[in-house]
């Protein structure tokens, strides 16, 4: 049986307001808000405390964190009527309803933070570590939406209590410094807030190690390397985190809460659901919408077994064969030809199949000949969006390139460094990459961030990374690519994606335009160069 997870106690919040707003009508002329959770009846408990701190879980990320890899080399938005394949294409500004989506969702989850910590002290309570835990846990999530508003969009305003309207209209974006700032500061206050680990029946909540985590990743992010090494340090020195033994099954029900999971977001069959199944699997699983597909470029990366390039002179590697030999992440993190999909059907993507899945089928069928496979799972195929897996938004591997990458920067590769991405490499039992032992600043650069582009494809951390290290206008513009296979005269064809041309522009497309909507209602918002 799948261990109690979070997210029933989310959904218990309703009902204990709806319990609280009918025991408060003895006096009719002193009516209780029926629309929210009014602060006379609330912010009394331990366990309004609890379930109020709960809802802030809602505003974290899910799917949409496959979708920012779409808008990079390494994927595709399959379908080209998606608002998102406007960006891809380079046509969009601050009107895309993507751009204020992304922000509308943050500043949400800010709010909701904010509010948290301006009213749980109002709890009367002698447990002042449980309330200390649950601040801790407050800042942590607000943190994570204000590192996602720092990548994207720079200078944001900076709001750190639930505002009015009239103060919402006049507010001014903060310099992007001083988001780190806060972000490093509000991250090292509740790392000593939280503890280390939770009761089974807590699984799921932030603790300390997932608060140090995002501080590593901020300041990877904004380019303070010591701090990022540091940080990411505290987190392997805790040692209760390591990679999981199989990277196949990392992604699965059998390691939800694993040790090499920091930080997700919790999810369960028919009372929590998620749809990741249906969003992203081949077509023919139960006409599932391949809606955001790999490209030639990411499968590419993926090295050989004996840890050589495919473009290296002796690889080995055959564009007849293009997957055999290969770094075994890639079979694991995308349906390939010849695959059993979790409907028991083989993958066969090539134009002239004659499948449900080859290309040209219909516009759903991945224009790309290759899918998404972390998630898809044989679990979910009988209901397909109506599934309860885990997404994982922080893990451990992460937490080693992270520490890798700042300390190759600071020009410190030391031998710690090297096990570092060695772990990653082949720490698992179905990894078994050849150990890095070159010292070379510039080889080892190269090396984790080809690391960080594999391990981590699809959760949504190559659009923050391209950015950062200024490599997105070289990787993004150009032609889509897909399978390369053989057409009825035999001869190797590659399939480009019909008219598909990613744009970058250098002079613009390094951070999003400030949503049109918040500039309408807030003149105060200056927007971003080239915008």
């Amino acid at each position: 049986m799948r261990k109690y997870k979070l997210k029933s106690l989310i959904l218990s919040l309703a009902a204990l307001s709806a319990g609280a707003l009918v025991s408060c009508d003895s006096d009719l002329l002193e009516t209780v808000p029926n629309d929210r959770l009014s602060v006379d009846v609330f912010w009394r408990t331990e366990t309004d405390a609890k379930l109020a701190v709960n809802g802030l879980y809602t505003d974290l990320d899910s799917t949409n964190i496959v979708t920012w890899d779409a808008l990079t080399d390494i994927a595709h938005t399959n379908q080209n009527f998606d608002v998102q394949a406007y960006i891809e294409l380079g046509a969009y500004d601050g009107t895309s309803s993507k751009i204020y989506g992304e922000w509308k969702r943050a500043y949400r989850g800010i709010r909701a933070t904010s509010y948290f910590l301006e009213n749980v002290d109002k709890v009367t309570t002698t447990n002042t570590s449980l309330i200390n835990q649950l601040k801790g846990e407050a800042k942590t999530l607000r943190a994570y939406q204000y590192i996602k508003l720092a990548g994207f969009y720079g200078d944001v305003p900076l709001v750190t209590s639930s505002i009015t309207i009239d103060e919402g209209r006049v507010l001014k974006r903060t310099p992007v410094a001083e988001i780190w700032d806060f972000i490093d500061k509000e991250l090292t206050e509740a790392s000593a807030l939280l503890p280390t680990t939770y009761p089974a029946t807590d699984k799921g909540r932030i603790t300390q190690g997932a608060a140090l985590g995002l501080l590593a990743r901020a300041n990877l992010y904004a380019g303070r390397y010591q701090k990022a090494a540091d940080a990411a340090d505290k987190v392997m020195k805790l040692g209760i985190y390591g990679v999981y033994e199989s990277y196949e099954k990392l992604f699965s029900y059998a390691a939800e809460n694993s040790k090499e999971v920091l930080l997700d977001r919790q999810f369960i069959k028919d009372t929590y659901k998620i749809d990741i199944f249906q969003l992203l699997g081949p077509y023919s699983q139960k006409n599932s919408n391949s809606s955001y597909v790999p490209t030639k470029a990411l499968v590419d990366t993926y090295e050989t077994l004996d840890g050589k390039k495919i473009t290296d002179a002796g690889s080995g590697y055959n564009p007849a064969t293009p997957y055999a030999n290969r770094d075994s992440r890639l079979k694991y993190s995308v349906f390939l030809e010849g695959d059993i999909l979790p409907g028991g059907n083989v993958f066969k993507p090539q134009p002239n199949s004659g499948t449900a899945d080859a290309i040209g089928s219909t516009y759903i069928a991945s224009t790309t000949g290759f899918n998404i496979k972390k998630y898809i799972l044989a679990d979910d195929f009988a209901n397909p969006n109506n599934s309860g897996i885990n997404i994982i938004l922080l893990r451990y591997a992460e937490i080693l390139l992270t520490y890798a990458e700042a300390k190759i920067e600071l020009g410190q590769a030391d031998a710690s460094v090297l096990a570092a991405i060695n772990t990653v490499r082949n720490g698992r039992t179905d990894v078994k990459q050849p150990s890095i032992t070159i010292t070379s600043q510039s080889e080892l650069r190269e090396i984790v961030r080809r690391e960080r582009t594999v391990e981590l494809a699809f959760e949504g951390q190559h659009l923050f990374d391209i950015r950062r290290w200024k490599t997105a206008e070289k990787v993004i513009p150009g032609p889509v690519y897909g399978i390369t296979y053989k057409d009825a005269s035999g001869a190797l064809v590659t399939v480009q994606v019909v008219a598909v041309n990613k744009v970058f522009d250098v002079n613009r497309h390094y951070l999003w335009p400030v949503p049109q909507k918040e500039r309408d209602l807030n003149p105060s918002l200056t927007q971003n160069p080239g915008w």
